[in-house]
């Protein structure tokens, strides 16, 4: 299954506007079936099930910073493995599905213990299936970093993955979206945040400092006095670094389809993994335009198919290379 590279059209040539304009083309939710899920330590998360036939692989799309199953991305990727005749799940980081999570501790760019242990449980409940998963920005940051981790491990539970518009270096990203226009990403992320963030200090005094909270105007000042404190990390430098994916990639054992557009305004291209950072499993995919999440394709007003199209292309490149060969001359 063979996929053109991505090409932005003429009449969306900027990389903000290719990276909001998605927002004006979400489509129709699919038809989801929730499940609840208890976590070990006595939380939940929600995830979102599209259904295929029996015998079908499933994708696992792990969503981005204040993202869901009704993010434009999710629809869009979602709607297609439906189409595809694939089974298709989003998990919910803690928090994310529409409802709070129990505990103080949220979700965070790093939760690679999360990642796997959705993913090895998802694997349990049919160690036949094909199992690929995709993670989006946030999601893919985590995803990538849990297979470069756990290396073997990790190539045993999915058949494949990809990471799309990953910040795979925290410190540049969040510095990067303190700059110019960037700030409006920032402050449209703030003021989820800072919300969740006041709720949760309600729920339970004393897990950060309500001034802080407040006075946050970047990523960092936000991360430095909620994120950092809530998952064990020191500050904010202490978990960009800790967090980040990008060291891990030589790690990655599974194949794995890094996607990330050259203009993305969330990492500077100077950022991206040259090729002795990454293992040889892993297939560098950087087009020029994109913007974050975008890849905008076809006619004004545009539509979001081109994301979906190469995911599954990828995938099913994996997939018909695992499949056993039938029909052979002198089988029988």
């Amino acid at each position: 299954m063979t996929h053109p590279k991505y090409r932005a059209p003429a009449w969306l040539a900027n990389p903000h506007a290719q990276t909001i304009w998605p927002r004006a083309l979400m489509g129709l939710l699919p038809d989801y079936r929730r499940e609840r899920w208890d976590t070990p330590d006595g939380d939940f998360i929600d995830l979102d099930w599209v259904d295929g036939p029996p015998d079908t692989p499933l994708l696992v799309l792990f969503h981005g910073l204040e993202g869901s199953s009704g993010s434009h991305y999710s629809r869009s990727i979602m709607r297609a493995v439906k189409a595809h005749g694939w089974h298709g799940v989003v998990p919910h980081f803690r928090g994310c599905s529409g409802e709070p999570n129990r505990l103080p501790r949220a979700y965070h760019s790093g939760d690679s213990d999360e990642i796997d242990w959705v993913l090895r449980r998802l694997h349990a409940l049919d160690p036949h299936r094909p199992l690929y998963a995709v993670g989006i920005s946030l999601g893919g940051n985590a995803l990538a970093k849990w297979a470069g981790e756990r290396r073997e491990d990790a190539a045993g539970v999915v058949r494949a993955i990809a990471a799309v518009c990953a910040p795979l270096d925290l410190a540049v990203a969040g510095r990067t979206l303190e700059r110019g226009f960037n700030r409006v990403y920032s402050a449209y992320f703030l003021r989820s945040m800072r919300s969740g963030a006041l709720a949760k200090l309600a729920r339970f005094p004393g897990i950060a400092e309500r001034q802080r909270i407040l006075r946050a105007r970047t990523l960092y000042e936000f991360d430095d006095a909620v994120t950092a404190p809530l998952h064990g990390f020191r500050g904010a430098d202490d978990y960009w670094r800790r967090a980040s994916a990008k060291p891990h990639l030589p790690g990655i054992r599974a194949p794995a389809l890094l996607l990330n557009a050259r203009n993305d305004p969330f990492l500077p291209d100077r950022a991206l993994p040259a090729a002795n950072q990454v293992s040889r499993f892993v297939v560098p995919e950087f087009p020029a335009h994109g913007g974050h999440v975008g890849f905008v394709s076809g006619r004004f007003p545009g539509q979001l198919d081109w994301l979906p199209r190469r995911l599954i292309a990828f995938f099913e490149q994996i997939e018909a290379a695992a499949r056993p060969v039938r029909g052979v001359r002198g089988e029988g």
